[in-house]
């Protein structure tokens, strides 16, 4: 997709306009917002220097910690960046840090100063070290920041430049209606600088005050902060837990109107000075929910988190039934072809099953619950009313495909197998690095932080992880061998183009299978994934004409008629006139 401008620059200003309107419904505040903008623009179109990019098969994202990987005498984040020059440059272009910056909890989440970066991982000069070598995804955690920031301890000093920052509720409020992602208290009290007890907003953690946005200066903040971050070289911006950025009481505060008019704004804003950067919405909600935040197609999200896919896929292998899993594959619709899916199976976060709680019923979102536990894994949980329901499984991905006691034959096929489907699907896929590189559950971790989601996020030492890696036969070995070889032949492939043509096609309940054009729509490719450990027969006479070529083996399909092996992965294109049978 190339990044040419759907609106002009003056078309742009008049949408923040109309969005200010929206959003505060305030004359005089409008225009001061409006002025205040205005000037954070041309500021930043002053400092940055916009250029042009086209996004295509050859986009892959991997997605770790700043500190995810250290070795003794360097910071954390000039590792990094050793370790994917050493390992992936060939294959990888993108790089999604999660928060590098100063932080009080949560691996990050909760951060003391945005314009920062952790002393413990690195420096901004390290950052821009990376983005010489790939393009940076960084994370807008802009719905909360931690309670050791300036900005709360100034709110908390009565500072009128912070005045209603955050939220004070009375707490005999009637918040039953609001959605919460967590079983903590909604309101969490803090003292201010005269004694004064405040009961502060708390959607994720009493660590993690929310930030108003009813009050207008905290967005022209947020704004220049998200902008400060295209400046030090982000080229793709997720925005963190969107969906919960606007409160309105006796509502359910998720999934809000004015929710979606920042969005828009926010997208405006940095698109009127950089329009080549994407942004990505992270919502973990029910399916309809989160495709939501593409809006008309060209006005919100140019990437959404694909939620539905780590649960529904994890539990159609176990199955070894893809019928749930080509059922709603079938109904993924896109408002344009400018906007794509964010693929993903694993992620620091765990596996979020919400977004599969109109698709599995109970008997079989209890099976991944009850997998989860029996491999090793942790179960989290949120609250609706007065039921507590599953949130995440804190899990590898590995783990809850198959125990860690059994065969690492059968664990490889697959862990592989899964990954070959979201390289497959339509969208940009995203790896976890501990799934890129085998990682299992860490249950050292937890025992210490006594925090499930610790399970998957293990701090590896380079020279450890260099050795298992390069250990000929071992498990990480043979599964980075082969996660590498599909991530190669996928950015070779034209037909992988994250905004070109799809579809999904039904042969039998053990196999799931997806078409892809290329970006003309001259030519296809048909991936097919055997979700079962036994052989399957497949016709594929009234798909296809002509010869076909796996190109992944290589090897020459002459009949429709085939045989998948237990969990083979066949990458299938039409033998053009060109290529020989000793290619």
């Amino acid at each position: 997709m190339e990044t040419t401008e759907e609106y002009s620059i003056e078309e742009r200003l008049e949408r923040i306009k109309v969005s200010l309107e929206i959003i505060y419904n305030d004359k005089e505040v409008n225009q001061n917002a409006y002025a205040e903008i205005i000037t954070l623009i041309e500021e930043y179109q002053r400092r940055i220097k916009s250029e042009t990019y086209i996004m295509s098969e050859k986009d892959v994202i991997l997605i770790t910690y700043g500190d995810q990987i250290f070795h003794e005498g360097e910071t954390a984040l000039a590792t990094l960046n050793k370790f994917l020059n050493e390992y992936v440059q060939n294959c990888i272009n993108t790089v999604h840090i999660l928060p590098f910056y100063p932080y009080s909890s949560d691996d990050g989440f909760s951060i003391v100063d945005y314009k920062g970066v952790c002393p413990l991982k690195g420096s901004w000069r390290d950052i821009e070290a990376l983005g010489r070598e790939h393009r940076l995804m960084f994370d807008g955690v802009i719905n909360h920041m931690s309670q050791l920031s300036s900005w709360f301890e100034e709110y908390l000093n009565d500072n009128p430049q912070y005045h209603n920052f955050f939220m004070d509720v009375d707490p005999s409020t009637n918040l039953s209606d609001v959605v919460r992602p967590r079983t903590s208290p909604l309101l969490t009290e803090f003292m201010d600088n005269e004694g004064c007890i405040r009961n502060i907003w708390t959607t994720f953690s009493a660590d993690q005050v929310d930030l108003n946005y009813a009050n207008y200066k905290v967005l022209i903040a947020v704004l220049d902060v998200l902008l400060f971050y295209v400046e030090k070289g982000a080229k793709l911006l997720r925005l963190d837990a969107i969906a919960f950025i606007w409160k309105a009481l006796g509502s359910t505060c998720i999934h809000l109107p004015q929710t979606h008019e920042l969005i828009q704004l926010m997208r405006d804003v940095i698109h009127a000075v950089a329009p080549e950067v994407f942004i990505i919405t992270e919502t973990n909600v029910p399916h309809h929910e989160n495709v939501s935040y593409f809006g008309t197609g060209n006005d919100e999200a140019q990437m959404v988190y694909n939620f539905t896919l780590p649960p529904l896929l994890a539990f159609s292998i176990l199955e070894g039934d893809t019928t749930k899993l080509t059922t709603w594959a079938k109904s993924l619709d896109l408002p344009s072809d400018k906007v794509c899916f964010f693929n993903f199976t694993a992620s620091h976060d765990g596996i979020g099953v919400r977004a599969v709680s109109d698709i599995l019923n109970d008997k079989e979102l209890n099976l991944l619950v009850n997998t989860c536990e029996s491999h090793g894994g942790l179960v989290s949980y949120r609250t609706a009313g007065d039921v507590k329901l599953p949130y995440e499984l804190n899990c590898s991905y590995m783990d809850i495909l198959t125990d860690p006691k059994e065969d690492d034959t059968l664990r490889l096929k697959r862990m592989i197998m899964a990954q070959a489907v979201t390289l497959a699907m339509p969208g940009v896929p995203g790896i976890y690095f501990h799934s890129l590189v085998g990682s299992q559950n860490y249950h050292e971790a937890v025992r210490k932080t006594r925090r499930n989601r610790t399970i998957n996020r293990e701090k590896l030492n380079f020279d450890n992880i260099k050795e298992e890696l390069d250990e000929e036969g071992s498990l990480r070995n043979n599964l980075f061998k082969r996660y590498k070889q599909l991530i190669s032949i996928r950015i070779h492939e034209p037909c992988f183009d994250p905004f070109s043509k799809f579809e999904f096609l039904t042969f039998s309940k053990e196999i799931f299978a997806v078409k892809r054009y290329s970006k003309d729509e001259n030519d296809y490719l048909i991936a097919l994934h055997n979700f079962t450990n036994e052989e399957q027969d497949l016709d594929l006479s009234s798909h296809v004409e002509g010869k076909l070529i796996d190109i992944i083996s290589h090897q020459h399909i002459e009949k429709p008629l085939l045989k998948l092996q237990p969990y083979e992965i066949l990458w299938l294109k039409r033998l053009t006139l060109g290529e020989k049978k000793d290619d």
